[in-house]
């Protein structure tokens, strides 16, 4: 069996757009712990690989004013490459990328906000382990990783009848704060 992310759900060929959208759930979880330790998300998120909107609709329950913007036309977003934009963003970036492309999301990210605001991602854990983001660990530390201590579900085109179940990977949320500097701190979500 194939691991999702890597190659995939089973024998099944990789999801043609790298689509795969996070169960909303696992933001909740994420922003209560987040409020938990005394930290909060700005008013304004963008959610710049939003596909069908699954985190956004969290961020607006939750209050916050949402931009949502993905590659592709999902029907609720602008559509525009991420990677290209030079649209300044006074708020905090969130996001589930394409993990291909998660460094260069984080990267590209943090040029287009203000110091203070944030840059959050939901990757693999095992994007810690690579000998190619060492040296930029170094020097760009997140703030803060929210390790999922359960599972999450992540599916496949977001197709939840097809892939109802858990997934087989840890994911955590990585939180990078323009202009920190220092050590960081890593968390734990139940």
């Amino acid at each position: 069996m194939r691991i999702l992310g890597s190659t995939t759900f089973g024998t099944e060929a990789r999801q043609e757009r790298d689509y795969y959208a996070t169960d909303p759930n696992a933001l909740r979880k994420f922003i209560e712990a987040f409020k938990a330790d005394g930290n909060s998300l700005a008013g304004n998120v963008w959610e710049c690989a939003s596909g069908e909107g699954n985190l956004s609709k969290v961020l607006l329950e939750q209050g916050h004013s949402v931009f949502e913007s993905d590659i592709y036309d999902y029907g609720n977003n602008k559509v525009g490459d991420f990677l290209k934009t030079d649209l300044y963003w006074d708020g905090d970036i969130l996001t589930n990328p394409p993990y291909k492309k998660a460094k260069e999301f984080v990267q590209h990210g943090m040029t287009l906000i203000p110091d203070g605001r944030q840059v959050i991602m939901l990757l693999r854990i095992q994007f810690l382990e690579s000998k190619g983001r060492h040296e930029w660990f170094k020097t760009s530390p997140p703030k803060f990783v929210y390790v999922h201590s359960s599972r999450i579900k992540i599916w496949k085109d977001n197709d939840q009848v097809k892939y109802p179940g858990t997934q087989p990977l840890c994911y955590a949320w990585y939180v990078w704060e323009k202009g920190f500097e220092g050590q960081t701190t890593l968390r734990w979500i139940k």
